[in-house]
């Protein structure tokens, strides 16, 4: 039983490989008549043709004229107003207990009470949301990276939390 020869090229042809319109590597290519270059010729400096859907957008949606002084100074006052509130929508999401302690160190009356009243109510809804755990868990790490010693081991004065 012979042995099927597998072909060395992977696509093999019964034909010769066709001749390269290109000149072989060994021979020297005839310079450039001198007609055809131009030493001072940049393709850099070549008019480009603008991108059609950049020159369509432009045409729909022209450029708004610059803002004068009032326009930049409203629109950084936007800014500013917007960043503001964002943290704090924050800080009253991720860091709701601070109102709490802050209201418990306050002298006693109406005023300490009710916002007492309002944060403790406040933290209550947010632990039910879940927004209390990433506050939780860094402090749960710090409580395990106190309790450790240098050899390793977990300190037995430490009390549980």
């Amino acid at each position: 039983m012979s042995e099927p020869t597998d072909p060395i090229d992977p696509f093999p042809t019964r034909a010769q490989p066709p001749v390269s319109p290109f000149p072989p590597l060994e021979e020297p290519t005839a310079a450039d008549p001198p007609s055809d270059w131009i030493d001072a010729a940049d393709a850099h400096d070549l008019p480009t043709r603008e991108n059609a859907l950049v020159a369509l957008g432009r045409f729909a949606f022209p450029p708004a004229p610059p803002l004068d002084e009032e326009g930049e100074a409203a629109r950084a006052r936007r800014w500013t107003s917007q960043t503001v509130l964002v943290a704090c929508v924050f800080l009253m999401i991720f860091n709701a207990g601070s109102v709490q302690n802050w209201a418990r160190q306050q002298p006693p009356g109406w005023t300490q009470s009710t916002i007492d009243r309002l944060a403790t109510v406040w933290v209550e809804q947010l632990a039910l949301l879940g927004a209390d755990q990433p506050v939780e868990g860094l402090r749960q790490l710090w409580r395990e990276a106190q309790t450790l010693r240098f050899d390793g081991g977990r300190d037995k004065a430490a009390p549980d939390a």
